[in-house]
């Protein structure tokens, strides 16, 4: 499966600490409401520099407007997903927050422009996987 060879190339060691600080940077009870969004983006054939521009310039600030939290953003560095792979998390207050957190920002006219205007020349973005995930009540609390 796809999602395994991604995950393989990740370096789980260091995601995980980074998930923990993230989900107690809050009060503790907001923090056990938070969910993670893991999203692999697959470009199209030569398009990843185009994508993580993007992302370098824009999503990322309208993300951040829109409610979601950056988490952390990584590129595969192995075969068959090196040069076509962008993985990321984002957190979100919760479910619900995610749901309304994506209909603000499709509908947002600032990233409508963003998006026309990086595909001028074509799309970027092939696939893209989205998994919810919420933090387990063993996962280390840092801070």
């Amino acid at each position: 499966m796809e999602r395994r060879m991604v995950l393989k190339a990740l370096s789980v060691a260091g995601l995980l600490p980074t998930l923990a600080a993230e989900a107690f940077t809050g009060s503790p009870d907001t923090a056990g409401a938070a969910v993670y969004e893991l999203r692999v983006y697959t470009t199209y054939e030569g398009k990843l520099d185009d994508l993580l521009k993007r992302f370098r310039e824009h999503t990322m600030a309208l993300f951040e407007r829109h409610g979601m939290k950056n988490v952390a953003y990584w590129t595969a560095s192995e075969a068959p997903l090196a040069g076509k792979t962008l993985v990321y998390i984002l957190r979100h207050p919760s479910r619900e927050a995610a749901t309304a957190n994506w209909k603000a920002f499709q509908d947002d006219p600032e990233w409508q422009q963003v998006r026309n205007k990086s595909e001028e020349a074509g799309k970027i973005v092939e696939k893209v996987d989205s998994t919810f995930m919420a933090l387990t009540d063993f996962s280390p609390k840092i801070g």
